[in-house]
């Protein structure tokens, strides 16, 4: 009998808690989602099911989380820790992504750019409620930068950039990682939700009609010298933007030079995969609700929905307010794609305008500022870092 005893007294039934059984019903419902819903199931599936088996209750000591020592879970978590498995995701992206859209109308650049207002944003509210609220612990009262650099940590969700948002925090707000890396994801995939109600209210049926013209045909050359040169440009103003953009950008040049296929299909392809598995079942892991269900942790999820919020809007209304001062006017619509989550993003902004006019294709159009906010995005964590770190 006393056998029996200590069994029960090992096993997860005697260490299930609520917290537990709330973040196993909450990975439950991204599955479901994903699922049911097809709300990009490459990145809720993997983070659901990591809700899960990070919630599984057992005994204290027996070393099978993300934040045990020498557990499985936490060799593969150092990918995210440490800022590995980002750059490898910026090398598939870059090794899918077609920059022609962008090289063919530089004007809408500014839309990537303008959809980074929420990051910042974000930063100021983050730094307002940390310093009001000392119990959110989102600074050391023993370093006044501390504060800044969660804010910046917290900031970035607004950017819709997962492997970014992972980075900045592991650079600067190390403890705020899990709840940062789950806030980012989680709005990335469900962008076909939370846009287009705001897309809706800040355009009218008159500017989502709106057709746009084909853009002109990009020369190989040109595609070639973009990743490049854009290298170049962007790590010599902020040098901290090396290892997104950097693997960004050759990523890109495996495409584009068309004499590395094999190698840009593996980044695309097997690489990325395996990469997004690892990131995504350790970054659920991660959300353990003894770690995670925290003031501070529902602050970054607030806040994090706010900056996503704002990043749209902004966007959308720089579109409206350019078009003030030309005569080929912009589809508002494509500056909700401003935000980098490629190509979900994009593919929003084509299906809402179709929903008032199915002839009216703005998938290339709206693949430029989708881009952009890509390079905007992990700019704006550069200069964060500069500053801050």
């Amino acid at each position: 009998m006393q056998w029996l005893i200590d069994f029960f007294a090992a096993s997860g039934f005697a260490h299930l808690s609520l917290g537990n059984l709330l973040m196993m019903a909450i990975g439950a419902f991204f599955i479901y989602l994903a699922i049911t819903r097809n709300f990009e199931p490459l990145l809720l599936v993997p983070i659901g099911f990591g809700m899960i088996l990070g919630n599984m209750p057992f005994a204290p000591g027996l070393g099978q989380g993300v934040y045990d020592e020498g557990s499985v879970l936490q060799y593969i978590y150092a990918g995210v820790k440490y800022g590995v498995f980002p750059p490898l995701i910026f090398l598939g992206i870059g090794a899918m992504t077609d920059f022609s859209t962008l090289i063919a109308q530089p004007r809408l650049i500014l839309l990537g750019a303008a959809a980074q207002v929420g990051i910042f944003l974000t930063l100021i509210a983050a730094i307002f409620f940390g310093s009001r609220f000392p119990v959110l612990e989102l600074g050391d009262p023993n370093d006044p930068m501390s504060l800044l650099r969660s804010a910046a940590s917290i900031g970035i969700i607004g950017g819709a950039d997962g492997p970014t948002a992972i980075f900045i925090s592991s650079q600067l707000a190390p403890e705020l990682l899990g709840a940062v890396a789950v806030s980012a994801y989680a709005y990335m995939a469900l962008v076909p939700v939370i846009q287009p109600p705001i897309m809706r209210l800040l355009t009218t049926r008159e500017e989502r009609l709106i057709r746009m013209a084909a853009p002109p045909e990009v020369s190989r050359a040109q595609r070639i010298l973009f990743p490049i040169i854009g290298l170049i440009v962007c790590v010599m103003i902020v040098p901290d933007t090396l290892p997104l953009l950097g693997m960004l950008f050759f990523g890109n040049l495996l495409k584009e030079s068309m004499v590395t296929e094999r190698l840009a299909k593996t980044a695309r392809e097997s690489l990325i995969d395996a990469v997004t598995i690892m990131l995504g079942l350790t970054v659920g892991a991660s959300t353990q609700a003894s770690t995670f269900l925290t003031p501070r942790s529902l602050l970054i999820f607030a806040l994090g929905m706010v900056a996503f919020a704002i990043s749209t809007a902004s966007g959308i209304l720089f579109a409206k307010f350019f078009n003030l001062f030309t005569r080929d006017k912009i589809n508002p619509l494509i500056g909700a794609a401003g935000v980098s989550a490629v190509p979900m993003a994009a593919r929003v902004a084509h299906n809402v305008a179709q929903e008032e006019d199915p002839q009216n294709f703005l998938i290339w159009q709206a693949m430029c500022p989708n881009v952009a906010g890509v390079i905007g995005s992990a700019v704006s964590a550069g200069v964060l870092l500069v500053i801050l770190r």
